[in-house]
């Protein structure tokens, strides 16, 4: 098989790995958030400040899988 063949397939199936594994991470952050955010409706704006962090990291984490996907499919 052609390396460039090859390099393809990795740069897509790790794309879409790291697209799930994000809708996952935040899926269970924002279930957790509004479980906690229903349990102390004083917590609220807290929870949610540590939220949209939170989310903000994963989203960057996979935007950082994402590039090196870009990348390994240029580069080959």
């Amino acid at each position: 098989m052609d390396p460039a063949a090859l390099a393809y397939l990795a740069a897509g199936l790790g794309a879409g790995i790291s697209a799930v594994g994000a809708a996952i991470g935040i899926g269970r952050l924002a279930s957790s958030s509004m479980d906690g955010a229903a349990r102390q409706p004083e917590a609220a704006g807290d929870i949610r400040g540590l939220m949209i962090v939170s989310a903000g990291l994963i989203e960057g984490v996979a935007l950082f899988a994402l590039i090196i996907c870009l990348l390994l499919v240029l580069f080959v």
